[in-house]
């Protein structure tokens, strides 16, 4: 039997936690930040949990992590 394949897209996005939490990036981040306010960008900082419906089907898409 083949080795399963991880999605090259899901790696680059997602971390999975030790404890079986997976970590992402925040969107909303990346361009047309002028007429974002200051506390928006501000609060758009750092990693953020994935939320718990969506983690299976991260899992899925990494099999190895």
């Amino acid at each position: 039997m083949p080795k399963m394949k991880t999605k090259s897209s899901a790696k680059k996005r997602f971390v999975v936690r030790p404890g079986g939490t997976v970590k992402r990036g925040q969107a909303f981040k990346r361009h047309i930040l002028t007429k974002k306010t200051t506390k928006n960008k501000r609060q758009l900082r750092g990693a953020v949990n994935v939320a718990a419906a969506d983690v299976p089907s991260i899992r899925a898409m990494m099999p190895y992590a």
